[in-house]
């Protein structure tokens, strides 16, 4: 991998002074990364209504995802200052706030920190102290394990630091219930097995981009035939870990596992068909990677609908 050609980020667009204050407002709410977030809360609120058996406290949801947009709006933006400077060189992500100058790097970091101190200090008040560790262990490990750690090091870097995201469920169980368990667990697994085939096709799109900077990204390293078997085989494992939330922990009713059991089936439809193009020597728009990319988004979605609706039907 070469080494990326040090480059000033933040300077390419007017200073922050001379940027009308609603564009400054939205420069800081894109550092927060809206999209990713709601993601985050799909996969929260409902592991929420699955721990009180039925329909939660409201105030607690409120409390709980509000607190988690602070969470994880402080480690994205902690996650853009300290990746500014591949940010500026990559088609992806070159309008970013702190490559425009929208927003100074001085002003990311102290954003970023303080979203994170506020976030802790909200769910240890407001929700309950495990919540708030939980919630701290995720910023921390996004921060320092994933950014800092592994994306610039290893093309394992997005199966290991996909663990920030899933200890979502984590934090909306506790929310509820002040406690671990299983049923969370399970679901935890399934995010993790969930975030390299969800995020291997993007970055089979994008991968000139990753391969600029030096970010060793499987689709970098690999051919597309390696990265789509492993999509398959990281499919199959996640599909069915969904299902143990019904046998053997027979934690929910019919629906759950009827939902996940058909999801699951368009997902790997969708997995061998990319393998199949790959392994067929297909390149470029006619790989279709993206099918897989967006259909994932719409998969996680529908699942954790059915882990809110089963309670009512368990």
């Amino acid at each position: 991998m070469t080494a990326v050609e040090s480059r000033p980020a933040g300077v390419l667009g007017a200073g922050p002074g001379h940027r009308p204050l609603r564009a400054r407002v939205m420069g800081f709410v894109a550092l927060t990364k809206p999209r990713i977030i709601e993601l985050l809360l799909i996969t929260t609120v409902p592991v929420m209504f699955l721990a009180a058996g039925g329909v939660p406290d409201l105030w607690l949801v409120v409390a709980t995802v509000v607190g988690g947009y602070l969470s994880a709006g402080g480690a994205n933006a902690l996650n853009m200052y300290i990746d500014r400077d591949i940010d500026a060189l990559m088609h992806r992500t070159e309008q970013r706030p702190l490559v425009t100058g929208l927003v100074s790097p001085r002003e990311g970091l102290i954003f970023g920190i303080t979203l994170s101190v506020v976030s802790t200090v909200w769910f240890w008040t407001l929700v309950n102290p495990l919540s708030a560790c939980l919630s701290l262990t995720a910023i921390l490990y996004y921060v320092f394990v994933y950014t800092l750690g592994l994306k610039r090091r290893t093309a394992q870097n997005i199966v290991w630091g996909g663990v920030a995201g899933c200890l979502q469920v984590f934090i909306g169980w506790s929310a509820v219930r002040d406690e671990l368990g299983w049923a969370p667990f399970v679901l935890f697994l399934v995010l993790f097995f969930w975030t390299p085939p969800h995020y291997w096709p993007l970055s089979m799109k994008v991968k000139d981009d990753y391969e600029r900077v030096g970010v060793p990204m499987l689709p970098v390293v690999a051919g597309n035939q390696v990265v789509a078997r492993q999509i398959v085989i990281y499919s199959w494992v996640m599909v069915a870990t969904s299902l143990t939330l019904w046998w053997p922990l027979g934690d929910t009713s019919w629906f759950y596992p009827l939902v996940a059991a058909v999801l699951g089936a368009f997902w790997l439809k969708e997995a061998h068909g990319l393998h199949a193009r790959a392994k067929a020597g297909v390149t470029g728009v006619k790989l279709k990677e993206m099918r897989l990319f967006h259909w994932s988004i719409t998969y996680a979605t529908l699942l954790f609908v059915a882990v809110a609706v089963d309670p009512f039907l368990h």
